[in-house]
């Protein structure tokens, strides 16, 4: 085995020359990608002047703040565009004719459509710390939707997905490739209560997300999206807002038209928001709880039914410059004839130095997420994350939420309106020595192995974006991970190196 040097003397592992070459084969295409990407993709100088909010002439800009389109968000379902039933305040943007199309002469019943189109490319040299040397993939997706209001009470929204991938060395699975599928398709109903409260009734396909996505997201980063089969009620009247559902999570397969929900898991919650607007408008408190089945889950310590709840609370907000995000979880239920008892506390605190150039913001995450003390005890404490975020550590995405003490110190600047750059480190540690590490999904990426290190290793990343208009971004992105004594002493020890390029036209 040849000698290893320390990996922060050298971004590039000097096993040989060899080596060096099929790195910088990955490396090198990527900044002729990225500028051709960008020539073609990039909007007109006189798409930018339509844009509202972003370029639009004077005279629109200083209209009214109710006449802002609302914020293009990954649900999509949240968007609302009825302000456009008054002609005054459109814009005569190139995508307001989609999102507003009266069906009627009052326009309370109308038609809102849209489209996201997206292409990723990711490159990573040692994936998972060497078990594969090179892979270099692309990604494609589009979501198309439609979204059908009935007057004021009744809706119908649908929204289709077409994922694939090209490239891979590693398994290509339903979290990469997808075919078309339904990736929402549900009823609304909203009811009236009076005291300006109102009950939302809704049932069918749909996304799901809450708080700050570590228990239940889109999983928006990699290619597929998660969408579940539910039923949800929903009451909201200020301050509070409370859901109730039971979901079936739907399984992806690769290929077209044969996604069906999981025989073998269920997912039901009651998730309560109060806003806390002596604070600030965008402060809150989360109050929840979250039942979990799963017939078919496995851990380092084995495989078997797992019934599993969830205790959490979460407070966020932002004030004088300050931002925060404070979230503590308690699990407890059986795992294969053992009880769970498993817990993590998870914070995001940052400072924004308006009055500096570039607004930097200074962040620092922590979590401390439970491990299992021993593979051996029938009783379980490995804290299940369910369905967090992909990408959930940053851009390799090696590891999961699963066993772990982390700091996360970033820095982002604000380079002027259109372009950002962050930057970011990780420090990974076992929080049990008698646990594994797991990937995202929640797969048992290294075994414990009867390893005594607690120090897993450090992820270094570097994200340049760029948002010119409003229905366009892109973005580029490095990481490096440099494994500790745990990685070197279960199996390959390479560090491991990412790029990601990804262009996003949404409207």
């Amino acid at each position: 085995m040849s000698p290893r040097t320390d990996p922060r003397s050298s971004p590039l592992p000097p096993e040989c020359p060899r080596a060096h070459s099929r790195f910088r084969s990955i490396v090198a295409p990527w900044a002729t990608r990225a500028a051709l990407l960008t020539l073609a993709l990039a909007p007109a100088p006189e798409a930018t002047a339509q844009s509202a909010g972003q370029g639009a002439p004077s005279s629109e800009r200083s209209a009214p703040e109710s006449t802002s389109p609302p914020t293009l968000t990954n649900l999509r379902y949240t968007e609302d565009y009825s302000y456009l039933r008054d002609p005054s305040k459109r814009t005569g943007a190139w995508w307001e004719p989609f999102k507003f199309v009266p069906l009627d002469a009052s326009g309370t019943s109308f038609l809102t459509t849209g489209l996201e189109l997206r292409f990723r490319e990711e490159g990573y040299w040692n994936f998972n710390w060497g078990e594969t040397p090179v892979d270099n993939y692309q990604w494609y997706r589009a979501l198309p939707y439609a979204d059908l209001h009935l007057g004021p009470n009744v809706r119908l929204f649908g929204q289709m997905i077409g994922a694939w991938a090209t490239g891979k060395e590693t398994k290509v699975t339903g979290v990469d490739e997808t075919g078309f599928e339904l990736l929402q398709g549900f009823a609304d109903l909203k009811l009236p209560l009076g005291d300006g409260a109102d009950l939302t009734l809704r049932g069918g396909r749909q996304l799901l997300s809450y708080g700050s996505e570590r228990l239940i997201s889109l999983r928006y980063g990699p290619n597929v999206l998660r969408s579940f089969d539910a039923g949800l009620a929903s009451v909201e009247g200020d301050p509070w807002r409370v859901d109730a559902f039971y979901a079936r999570p739907v399984r992806n397969k690769v290929a077209s038209f044969n996604d069906r929900f999981d025989d073998n898991s269920a997912v039901w919650s009651v998730y309560a928001t109060r806003k806390l607007d002596e604070i600030s408008p965008t402060s809150g408190l989360d109050l929840y709880y979250i039942g979990y089945r799963n017939s078919d889950a496995e851990f380092n310590q084995g495989s078997g039914d797992e019934v599993r709840h969830t205790l959490g609370s979460r407070f966020f907000g932002k004030a004088q410059d300050w931002d925060w995000n404070f979230e503590g979880m308690f699990q407890f239920g059986s795992f294969d004839g053992g009880n769970i008892r498993a817990w993590s506390v998870a914070s995001d605190t940052g400072y924004t130095f308006t009055n500096l150039t570039f607004s930097p913001r200074v962040g620092l995450k922590a979590n401390i997420i439970s491990g299992d003390r021993n593979p051996n005890n029938p009783d379980l404490q490995t804290f299940n994350p369910l369905f967090p975020k992909g990408k959930y550590f940053g851009e390799i995405g090696l590891i999961g939420p699963y066993n772990l003490i982390t700091a996360h110190p970033s820095l982002t600047l604000h380079l002027n309106d259109q372009w950002s750059l962050s930057g970011a480190a990780v420090f990974y540690s076992r929080e049990s020595l008698g646990d594994g590490i797991y990937d995202v999904g929640g797969g048992l990426v290294r075994p414990s192995g009867g390893s005594r290190a607690r120090y897993i290793g450090t992820q270094a990343d570097v994200v340049l974006g760029w948002e010119p208009v409003r229905w366009f971004s892109a973005e580029l992105a490095y990481s490096v991970f440099a494994p500790g004594q745990f990685i070197k002493d279960t199996g390959p020890s390479k560090t491991a190196h990412f790029v990601g390029l990804e262009t996003v036209v949404k409207f």
